[in-house]
């Protein structure tokens, strides 16, 4: 019956999920969009009857006519299904997850079984060419947003570092192609509501200039027990200011603009359970799927960015320069024991600033020799606290419970003057810069398109760390009553150094087939590299460590090996397709793909009593599998879409010194991945109104396991959707609503200080969005 509760409306409405549809092609006019039509022009090329605007820099102009799996989200489906940031992106996207848990500051991407939940990315992410540099910044509220792309593989020749997993290309509305005014109101479950205003427009012939604001607000859905308020609530806000200008044929210029601010509530982490059969100490008996914490949580950041672009015709190959700035401000407050007891706190507070240059000289796309040569760097300088505060109930149980017995009492202070809490203080300056060389050759014979590529890597990252504490704890043995005062001092100020050099080759193999050639054929072998860095938040288990060997209790182990990791690389193999039928009415995607991963790098906690958490390196993964991915226009009227990813990610050597995880599933990143829907378009013919456009739609995912042992998981679940869209050409109304069926199920899962805590699924949600488009 459960089964058939799914099924039954999955059939009835066949929902929503390729990135590709006839909808996403723009309006020919700018500044106003068109009824739904099948045209022949590349999805990922904006057209206008005035120009071509070329957005893409280093890929082709029809990423379907390129040897890369990759899904395009256009604008029509964005603001149709209500895409507000990467995570709603995600789920149209075969083998590319994007769970919604913890704060924005969790921006976990998962591709084809890579991936990590801290530290460097496992995919890139570009917003008008320019590079995202920290992951911590990757979700964020999308606005008039022209397409979405996501390119699955090793992406590592043309876009370096942390790309090896794939690529985002985001790419916003263009003053030079669009004008006119956009307003938008939303208001759904959670208290919802959210506001945005733009405006594109010329200021002659050829300069364009746009603003844009944002702001939006949640009360949240998941309630504190312990505060009995909501916990998930969300303030943010934003605004983009960009500047086009056509000096002449050939030359551009590109200058954006953008500022993000973000404020948020605490984790919604339920407790699960524990981990041992031991008792929680005191007298606190935490209840199963309760959230109840009572020190505060919360996350602030603050974005500013600036991008500047330069686009040259030079004759017989263009000249593109991309100059970005990027400044990130940010704060974590965490109770990291998540239980209504003062085990510890963390107080993690950074400012960073980057610089990016970006170099490309490319051949036109003409002729039997094409090519493209780059060069890139980056400057990068970040500065950071990081106070833990230990607390009576991790003083305690954490470390006086170590040394007290029958022999002998403890207090932290002294007895006359005993303290609850001592702080273990960290501060960080992580400078670090790189630089790289690049070049693709490409030869097309006829039907044939053969290419070849390569890219010499250089980073260079040092951490100058000072880590401090300083407390007094008092001993007395209770056969003679003697008390012993003790002193803890420890002050660690010192520096650490990583460098890397990869070189990063790739080739392929493609051909056209077909009386048209619509359809191509593909073979590619790539080597992805990302990059290895430094475990800032396990400070305060170093530091911790030392103070207890002072104490005579534990081992001590090598800073060096604790704090740093180093970069994970792969060799992804893949065989794929792209078909489509003479008349474009019917687009397939198809992908295998083989990845051999070494010193793949994995979060984790160090022990089940630390205060951190780590990135190491698992040894050695393998992973396998296929993505298929479908479009069909039906009718005028009514278009389908289809798309499935599978994942075998295991271990092929992976030992953490206890157990040996070999040939176990690489734990967080989702086996399958499917999503379907169905859109039908039906003409009003009223002044009033121009068509109503009815979707459904339903994305599931599953099985992801939540550790090595692969003995806690989430099945496979579904979840479906709805919408009703009124439009006109000057409005739009939208009643939608996501989960439709209310299906529980967890987004993540961990274990702190042998407590399980998971965070749940977002429930069922249900809105209302106004666009006005003057």
């Amino acid at each position: 019956m459960r089964l058939r509760r799914f099924l039954l409306p999955l059939l009835l409405a066949m929902p929503a999920a390729l990135p590709v549809s006839a909808s996403d092609f723009p309006a020919a006019v700018p500044g106003r969009e068109e009824a739904p039509r099948v045209v022949t022009e590349a999805v990922d090329t904006v057209v206008t009857v005035e120009r071509v605007q070329v957005t893409a820099i280093k890929q082709g102009l029809v990423l379907r006519h390129q040897p890369v799996a990759a899904s395009v989200v256009g604008r029509e489906r964005i603001e149709r299904q209500g895409i507000r940031s990467l995570k709603d992106a995600a789920s149209l996207v075969p083998n590319f997850h994007m769970p919604d848990y913890g704060s924005r500051m969790t921006s976990s991407l998962y591709v084809r079984g890579l991936g990590a939940r801290i530290d460097q990315p496992v995919v890139g992410l570009n917003v008008d060419n320019v590079p995202y540099m920290n992951k911590d910044a990757y979700d964020f509220d999308l606005a008039d947003i022209e397409r979405i792309e996501v390119l699955r593989g090793p992406q590592s020749t043309l876009y370096g570092r942390n790309t090896m997993g794939g690529v985002i290309n985001i790419y916003t509305l263009s003053p030079l192609t669009y004008e006119g005014a956009r307003i938008g109101m939303e208001y759904g479950s959670g208290n919802t509501w959210r506001v945005r205003a733009s405006s594109y427009f010329r200021i002659a012939p050829d300069v364009g200039v746009s603003v844009a604001a944002h702001y939006g607000s949640s009360d949240g859905f998941y309630t504190n027990d312990f505060t009995g308020r909501k916990c998930d609530w969300e303030r943010s806000g934003g605004g983009r200011f960009r500047v086009q200008w056509a000096v002449r044929d050939g030359l551009r210029i590109d200058n954006t603009l953008a500022f993000g601010d973000l404020r948020q509530g605490g984790y919604a982490y339920a407790f699960a359970g524990r981990t041992t059969d031991e008792p929680l100490p005191g007298e606190y008996a935490p209840t199963p799927g309760r959230i109840a914490y009572n020190d505060p949580c919360s996350y602030r950041r603050t974005t500013l960015s600036d991008g500047f672009t330069v686009r040259a015709d030079l004759g017989g190959c263009s000249l593109s320069s991309i100059t970005s700035y990027q400044y990130l401000d940010d704060e974590m407050v965490l109770d990291q024991d998540f239980l209504p007891l003062s085990y510890f706190t963390l107080t993690q507070a950074r400012t960073e600033h980057a610089l990016t240059e970006d170099v490309v000289v490319r051949s036109r796309d003409e002729g039997v020799y094409r090519w493209l040569a780059g060069a890139f760097g980056f400057v990068r300088h970040m500065r950071m606290e990081a106070p833990v505060t230990f607390l009576k109930d991790g003083i305690d149980n954490l470390i006086l419970s170590h040394i007290r017995s029958e022999e002998i009492r403890a207090w932290w202070g002294t007895p006359d003057s005993p303290t609850d809490e001592f702080l273990l203080d960290s501060h960080f300056r992580n400078p670090s810069w790189g630089a790289a060389l690049y070049h693709e050759s490409t030869l097309v014979l006829g039907r044939w398109r053969l290419a070849a590529g390569l890219r010499v890597d250089y980073e260079h990252g040092r951490l100058d760390y000072r880590s401090a504490t300083a407390s007094d704890y008092t001993t007395q043995t209770v056969s003679d009553g003697r008390i012993y005062p003790h002193r803890i001092a420890i002050d660690n100020d010192d520096a650490l150094r990583l460098s890397f050099t990869e070189v990063l080759p790739r080739f392929s193999a493609q051909v056209r087939l077909g009386a048209e050639r619509r359809s191509t054929l593909y073979a590619s072998v790539a080597k992805g590299y990302k990059a290895g860095g430094f475990n800032t938040q396990m400070f305060s288990d170093v530091l911790q460590q030392q103070m207890m060997k002072q104490m005579g209790i534990g081992t001590l182990g090598d800073v060096a090996d604790i704090v740093t990791y180093k970069p994970e690389k792969s060799w992804n193999y893949e065989l794929g397709s792209h078909l489509e039928n003479p008349s474009g009415t019917l687009r397939a995607d198809l992908a295998l793909f083989w990845i051999d991963c070494r010193d793949q790098q994995l979060t984790v906690f160090p022990d089940d009593l630390g205060t951190g958490r780590m990135m190491t390196n698992a040894g050695r993964t393998r992973s396998f599998g296929g993505e298929a991915s479908l479009q069909a226009v039906v009718a005028r009227r009514l278009e389908l879409n289809a798309a499935y990813g599978y994942t075998n990610a295991r271990f092929v050597r992976y030992d953490n010194g206890q157990e040996d995880f070999r040939h176990r599933f690489v734990p967080y990143a989702p086996q399958h991945t499917a999503s379907v829907q169905a859109s039908w378009a039906i003409p009003a013919g009223l002044r009033w109104l121009d068509r109503v456009v009815v979707s459904a739609g339903a994305s599931g995912l599953g099985r992801i396991w939540w550790n090595e042992r692969n003995s806690l998981g989430q099945p496979f679940y579904l979840l479906t959707e709805c919408s009703v869209r009124f439009e006109h050409r000057h409005y739009t109304l939208d009643l939608w609503v996501r989960n439709l069926f209310d299906t529980r199920y967890d987004a993540f899962y961990f274990v702190s200080i042998r407590n399980a805590f998971v965070q749940q699924g977002r429930p069922r949600t249900m809105g209302v969005r106004l666009s006005i488009l003057l």
